[in-house]
């Protein structure tokens, strides 16, 4: 018996010889396989790399040709058109009216206003109309003009100012400020874009303080940034 033969096994199934048979090795056609469907996939990619090239240098013009969302791109915009410039304070006329009981509140609130840069005109009581009818800080009457101008001005100066339009005189509208040299009496008329009166109300305490009153302004003249373009969507 062989060495090579298991024990208990013998006759026709001994192994005798020096030559054994050759076991072919498994899994060949895997590999072809695995092979195969590598090449495709790296072929694939290849594909898509160049697709996603083309698809940046050309504005994604090719995405929507391959079905995607159209999406164009955003058009430049224009530069921004400049906000029109607020008057200075030295350059908005400030009526100052008392619409309380208390008095010298118009005198003592034009003084302060005269020392933080600002033009005073008129200063006394409140007409008829709003005479102890005022019951905010105060009421900034002026012209249409002033709404985007005198207006925000002045209320940096005090806290929870209204406003309100006076309407010209028909066949007037209101004219700019009289040049500097006019006679008083060419400067009355219809109400001007920088004149403003200052109706002080029941709610009055004080100005606001000059410090908080100086960075409010500053923060009103200051650049607004444009806002960015947008595609309006995800592409």
């Amino acid at each position: 018996m062989s060495m090579l033969t298991p024990p208990g096994m013998g006759g026709k199934y001994r192994i005798t010889g020096d030559k054994y048979p050759r076991m072919r090795p498994t899994g060949g056609r895997r590999k072809l396989v695995l092979a195969a469907t590598g090449g495709v996939l790296a072929l694939g990619l290849v594909g898509w790399g160049t697709f996603q090239l083309v698809d940046v240098f050309t504005g994604g013009s090719t995405a929507t040709a391959a079905g995607g969302k159209n999406c164009p791109a955003p058009a430049a915009s224009a530069s921004p058109a400049k906000a029109k410039p607020l008057p200075a304070p030295g350059r908005i006329k400030v009526n100052v009216l008392n619409a309380t009981e208390r008095s010298g509140l118009a005198k003592a609130t034009a003084d302060a206003l005269k020392k933080r840069g600002f033009g005073i005109g008129e200063v006394g009581n409140a007409t008829e109309e709003y005479d102890k009818k005022v019951k905010g800080t105060v009421l900034l009457l002026g012209a249409a003009d002033a709404v985007d101008g005198a207006f925000p001005v002045l209320a940096t100066q005090v806290g929870g100012a209204q406003q309100k339009v006076e309407a010209p005189a028909k066949g007037e509208p209101a004219k700019a400020d009289a040049a500097e040299g006019e006679s008083d009496e060419a400067a009355k008329g219809p109400r001007k874009p920088n004149e403003v009166d200052l109706i002080i109300g029941d709610g009055f305490k004080k100005l606001a303080p000059e410090a908080a009153a100086t960075g409010a302004l500053k923060a009103l003249n200051a650049p607004k940034p444009s806002p960015s373009p947008s595609s309006g969507g995800r592409c």
